[in-house]
């Protein structure tokens, strides 16, 4: 792979670029990396909805702003369905896809059960460092706002899913679909039916790999990346 590909790099829900920082560094050598933050994370304006569909068409427009015709797509988590979504909707604009920790499949109650991690005053009152960290991740915004519209894009998914399983097989481009062998969020089930539906996928396990990003070997991940861009 020649130096100096573009690759963007999509955060997961209630994070940012900035949980890439040390993935980034790894990586910057070989690629120019971008690391955009969706509508209200990471101090970005905070757009009036959050979906997969607005954050997408945020990544279109970063690339139109720095004139990237084609991107190869590392996607943490919701990161990885934006990818997926953009890929399905405009593969003219994506090369290859990398997901790791991806949830695919919504229902009702699985929406349900993943926005009852996201009570603000509950997070405030029980995990006051971890609420302490979102606000100054998302600063100026309002971490409490950015959970409250979280909440609502998962309670859409969960009554409406964007991408349904038949669909990943309209997606031609190559794609990594890899999870944590210890993800509580994301079930190995789900992964492996998108992965099978994708008609150039492969599929990866991370060992000792729970779901957050911060949890995970960077060394090891950003062999993988640059082994599957290369």
């Amino acid at each position: 792979m020649e130096i100096g590909r573009d690759l963007i790099l999509l955060h997961g829900a209630i994070c940012s670029a900035n949980c890439f920082k040390d993935l980034t560094e790894k990586l910057q050598q070989k690629y120019i990396v971008h690391t955009p933050n969706f509508s209200g994370h990471g101090g970005a304006p905070m757009a009036e909805f959050f979906s997969i569909e607005q954050f997408a068409s945020e990544v279109l427009n970063y690339l139109s702003e720095k004139n990237i015709d084609q991107i190869d797509i590392f996607g943490y988590s919701m990161g990885g369905y934006v990818a997926l979504y953009l890929a399905k909707m405009h593969p003219e604009r994506v090369r290859r896809i990398f997901t790791l920790g991806t949830k695919f499949e919504w229902t009702p109650a699985i929406a349900e059960r993943e926005v009852k991690m996201l009570n603000a005053d509950e997070i405030a009152e029980k995990i006051p460092t971890f609420a302490q960290q979102l606000e100054k991740r998302h600063a100026p915004n309002d971490w409490k706002v950015l959970l409250g519209k979280t909440a609502e894009m998962m309670m859409a998914l969960g009554h409406k899913n964007p991408l349904l399983l038949e669909d990943y097989r309209y997606i031609l481009n190559s794609v990594r679909i890899a999870i944590g062998d210890k993800d509580q969020v994301v079930t190995l089930e789900e992964t492996i039916a998108v992965y099978r539906n994708l008609p150039n996928a492969t599929f990866m396990v991370l060992p000792n790999t729970p779901h957050p990003i911060a949890k995970t070997d960077m060394e090891k991940l950003s062999r993988e990346i640059k082994d599957f861009f290369n």
